[in-house]
């Protein structure tokens, strides 16, 4: 009966099947660093650290189902450049949104530091829209990617699954350190307009785009910096 099922839904336990499945896995953990902190980066809007936790939850919960559609649709869609093109366009918008108040005349000290009050104009159900749309624009090159190395649906959605759960345990991890060293969030969106930097390229001049070690060495360089200032808490006096 077993047999049967696995048949029917194109699961094959070779052991090349299973060094398939850990390739997967490696991808999505490797590349869900920079969506995690990301993800991170968005919460921060939300004051309530339970609340955080729960958009959270409900974003990666929509995400995965979109990142679902995606990967159903992916050998489609790559034909068309135009989604690409708009997942690089949300993303810059993104990263520029961050970035804009250090160009805002009519911003704070405390704004341009990331310290001033959260932003009451992002409600909890825009931030869980946020996550999953972002989600969904940091998923467009790993899911076509896991598409191109595997032809087994089951292999490419089990890998897909485990990277949703990589990315939920990332994410809460950055959450803490965004608050904790200075840098970091700043390290955030510059990582996010790399890859809207490389998408973009994908999109408009394929024959040209940076190499996938070169945006993770940016990667790792950006974090080194964001991790390089930790706020030291100040211990009050009786």
């Amino acid at each position: 009966m077993l047999e049967h099922l696995t048949g029917h839904l194109g699961i094959s336990f070779s052991p090349s099947s299973f060094g398939m499945l850990l390739v997967l896995v490696a991808l999505e953990t490797v590349l869900s660093a920079d969506n995690a902190v990301a993800l991170a980066a968005l919460v921060q809007d939300i004051q309530d650290p339970q609340q955080q936790s729960q958009a959270l939850n409900w974003g990666l919960m929509i995400a995965f189902v979109l990142r679902i559609g995606l990967l159903f649709t992916a050998t489609w869609m790559i034909q068309f450049w135009q989604f690409e093109l708009g997942g690089a366009l949300y993303l810059l918008w993104l990263s520029g949104k961050h970035f804009w108040k250090y160009f805002d005349p009519n911003s704070t000290v405390e704004e341009q530091a990331g310290v001033s009050p959260k932003d009451t104009n992002s409600t909890f159900e825009q931030v869980i829209l946020l996550i999953a749309v972002t989600d969904l624009a940091f998923s467009l090159d790993s899911v076509t990617a896991a598409v191109a190395l595997s032809s087994e649906t089951w292999l490419v959605l089990t890998g897909c699954i485990i990277g949703i759960i990589t990315l939920r345990f990332l994410a809460g991890l950055f959450v803490r350190w965004l608050a904790e060293f200075t840098y970091l969030l700043d390290a955030a969106y510059l990582t996010v307009f790399g890859v809207g930097v490389r998408l973009m390229f994908k999109a408009l001049i394929p024959d040209h785009v940076p190499p996938q070690w070169m945006l993770l060495t940016l990667i790792v360089v950006l974090f080194t910096w964001g991790f390089s200032k930790r706020v030291v808490p100040e211990v009050q006096s009786d």
